[in-house]
C-alpha cells in the first residue's frame, strides 16, 4: 500500500535526521541559550520578562530553522548526489510518495526538536528574571531541569555503552520524555514546592507562540524539499535562507505596494509572510494571542506548504536521478 511505503520512508528519514551530529549540536546550543537567557535579560529595567519571552521564542525559531534546512537538504539532495535514490525508485515507489515521505520524516524530526525547545522555553519563562535583590530562584524549575538532564546523560551513556545505541539521537528522545515529566511536575507545583496548579506560571501565550513558530518552520521544510529537488546542497541552503529573510520583511517589501503594483501583489502571494507567525508586537503591548489568530496562522501554513509540495512534486517528476 502507498500509505505503508510513505510511512516507511518517513520513518527512515526521521531516524537519519535525528542521528546527524548537527541535529544534536543545534539542540544543545539552543538549550544553553535558554539556560543563559534569564541572566542576559536581567539588566533591562522594566522590560525583563518581555525581552526574556522574545529571546526565548527567537531561540526556538532559529533552532528549528537550522534543523529544518540542514535535515531537509540532506534528506533529498544527498540521496540524489550519492545516487542512493535510484535504489528506492527502482522499487515500486512513486516519486510523489518518496518526496512526501521525506517531508514527513523531516517534519517529525523538526517537531521533536521543537517540542524539547518548547519545554525549555516554558521552564525558562516559569523561572523568570531576578529583577531585584529580593527575588529568589525558582528551585522546582532548576531541580526539575537538572534531574532531567542528569538522568538523560546517564541513561543515554548506559544505552550507548551496553547496546551501542547512537548517543545523540537516543539522548534527544530520552530528554523529550524526561522533560515532559518535568514540565508536568511544574504544572502542578508552585515556587514553594506546594501543590498549586493555579500558580504554575505556564501560560497559553508561549504555547500559542510556539505553535505559530512551528508552522513557520514547516514552511521552511517544504521550501527546502522543493529547492533540493533541483539544486545542490549549497544553493538549497542559500535559497532557503533568502526566502526566510525576504519573508520576514514581506509586508515592507510587497505589502505597502500591493494596492498599486502587480509585481507586489504577485510577490506577496508567492513569498511566505513569516511576520504572521511572529508575535513580537503582542509581547511588548501585553496583548493576548487569540485562538482565532492561531487557527488562521495554522491554515495559512498548511495551505502554503501544500502548494509548495505540489510544486516540488511537479519539479521532481522530470528530474534525472540515474
Amino acid at each position: 500500500p502507498v500509505i505503508l511505503k510513505l510511512l516507511v520512508i518517513a520513518r527512515n528519514t526521521f531516524t537519519e535526521a535525528i542521528r546527524q551530529p548537527v541535529y544534536a549540536v543545534i539542540i544543545t546550543c539552543a538549550l544553553l541559550l535558554f539556560i543563559l537567557s534569564p541572566s542576559v535579560t536581567m539588566y533591562t529595567l522594566d522590560e525583563d520578562i518581555k525581552l526574556l519571552r522574545e529571546i526565548g521564542l527567537s531561540t526556538l525559531f532559529l533552532s528549528g530553522l537550522f534543523i529544518a534546512i540542514f535535515s531537509a537538504t540532506g534528506a533529498v539532495t544527498e540521496e540524489i548526489e550519492t545516487r542512493t535514490i535510484t535504489t528506492v525508485l527502482s522499487k515500486p515507489v512513486g516519486r510523489p510518495t518518496f518526496l512526501l515521505g521525506k517531508f514527513l520524516g523531516v517534519a517529525a524530526a523538526v517537531a521533536l526538536a521543537h517540542y524539547v525547545g518548547t519545554i525549555a522555553l516554558l521552564m525558562t519563562i516559569r523561572h523568570g528574571v531576578l529583577e531585584t535583590v529580593t527575588d529568589t530562584h525558582d528551585w522546582p524549575v532548576i531541580v526539575s531541569a537538572a534531574v532531567a538532564l542528569a538522568i538523560t546523560l546517564l541513561l543515554t551513556a548506559f544505552l550507548n555503552y551496553t547496546y551501542d545505541w547512537p548517543f545523540g539521537a537516543t539522548g534527544i528522545v530520552n530528554l523529550a520524555i524526561l522533560s515532559t515529566l518535568g514540565i508536568t511536575f511544574l504544572a502542578i507545583v508552585d515556587k514553594e514546592w506546594k501543590l498549586n496548579p493555579a500558580q504554575n506560571k505556564i501560560e497559553l501565550f508561549e504555547i500559542y507562540g510556539s505553535i505559530l513558530l512551528f508552522m513557520a518552520v514547516i514552511i521552511i521544510v517544504a521550501l527546502a524539499v522543493m529547492f533540493s529537488t533541483r539544486l545542490n546542497l549549497v544553493l538549497t541552503l542559500v535559497c532557503c535562507t533568502s526566502a526566510f529573510l525576504i519573508g520576514l520583511i514581506s509586508d515592507y517589501v510587497f505589502g505597502r505596494f500591493a494596492d498599486t503594483a502587480l509585481w507586489a501583489r504577485v510577490g506577496k502571494v508567492i513569498v511566505p509572510n513569516f511576520q504572521v507567525f511572529w508575535i513580537s508586537d503582542a509581547i511588548y503591548e501585553g496583548a493576548a494571542v487569540p485562538a482565532r489568530y492561531l487557527l488562521i496562522g495554522v491554515i495559512y501554513a498548511v495551505l502554503y506548504s501544500a502548494g509548495i509540495l505540489t510544486l516540488a512534486i511537479a519539479l521532481f517528476q522530470k528530474r534525472q536521478v540515474g
